[in-house]
């Protein structure tokens, strides 16, 4: 029987960041037998902020990390760049690396770089995918749906998901806006008949969630306050309808991968979008979302599986490396 690969999965232990690797890994062991460590890298405060190519292992405030060594490694973040471009050598070549996000440092030490398609990275060890990758699958949110369903089930269609992000480099969401998007959002929910489930990031600004709780808290529905578990992926598996502000790519292509209609919120913005409008570009095209324009028209298309179709590259390139 063969062995299982193993599995790294290497960041800084911040969520938004482990997710996008977990995400990966998970989506490889879906693919084939696979065992999956969880690793976090974290650096001496005195020397956190050298350049990648000064850090060694001495300067660790976590544990080092010894061998026997994965076959596969999948990191992401800045954190783990001075350990992905050595581990190949540690374990003499025998550890597949792949990093996910644009590294920006040392671009061709790694044997694959999953980038979203928005950064316009290009290389020959560069795949390509919409987003990031990312953990939510429809049997993931099937499977976490049964805790939230005495919660979510008695609502009434269609249930609005609204997965609110916040204040980011690009983007901005100040009082105002935040109760002009309330309203327009009760408007719709009102005039369908339906339900709101809400919840907001770690990013939203305190102002704009006190405006929007208190123009919403009067529909059918559940807007989370943060206490308890996360109702997200509840959220997501009951959802007739996903509405989703415009400055998370993460938010965006994770909501795309439940295949059911998404409408982008739009935000305040603080400097030239670039990078976002070609993402939404590509996710309008694939038919995934459309901008939110006060109605909840319902409209259909394939899930994005980009995660999985990440793990299918990076298994193939193992194959032939």
């Amino acid at each position: 029987m063969t062995e299982p690969l193993s599995v790294w999965v290497v960041s800084d232990g911040r969520a938004g960041i482990e997710n996008q690797a977990l995400g990966l890994a998970e989506a490889v062991q879906r693919l084939t037998p696979a065992e999956i460590t969880i690793r976090h890298i974290r650096w001496r405060p005195l020397f956190d902020r050298l350049p990648s190519a000064l850090k060694t292992p001495a300067m660790l405030a976590s544990e080092p990390l010894t061998g026997p060594w994965p076959d596969l490694w999948i990191a992401t973040g800045r954190a783990t760049l001075p350990l992905s471009t050595r581990v190949k050598a540690w374990s003499g070549g025998r550890t597949f690396v792949v990093q996910t996000q644009d590294p920006r440092w040392a671009n061709d030490r790694y044997d694959l770089i999953v980038a979203p398609a928005h950064d316009g990275l290009s290389g020959d060890n560069v795949f390509e995918i919409l987003g990031s990758p990312h953990r939510i699958t429809p049997g993931r949110i099937a499977e976490a749906a049964p805790a939230f369903a005495a919660r979510i089930a008695p609502l009434p269609h269609p249930r609005v998901a609204v997965l609110i992000g916040g204040k980011s480099k690009a983007f901005d969401l100040t009082e105002a806006h935040a109760a002009d998007l309330a309203d327009q959002i009760a408007v719709a929910v009102r005039a369908s008949g339906g339900s709101l489930m809400l919840t907001y990031s770690r990013r939203t600004p305190q102002a704009a969630k006190a405006a929007m709780t208190a123009r919403l808290s009067h529909l059918p529905g559940w807007i989370w306050d943060g206490a308890g578990e996360n109702p997200l992926f509840g959220f997501l598996h009951f959802a007739d309808q996903i509405l989703v502000t415009e400055d998370s790519a993460n938010m965006a292509a994770e909501a795309a991968s439940t295949g059911k209609p998404v409408h982008v919120l739009p935000m305040v913005p603080l400097k030239s979008g670039d990078k976002f409008a070609r993402l939404h570009d590509d996710l309008a095209e694939r038919g995934a979302t459309r901008p939110f324009d006060g109605t909840l028209d319902a409209w259909t298309y394939a899930p994005l599986a980009e995660t999985d179709r990440a793990a299918q590259a990076v298994l193939e390139a193992m194959r032939t490396r």
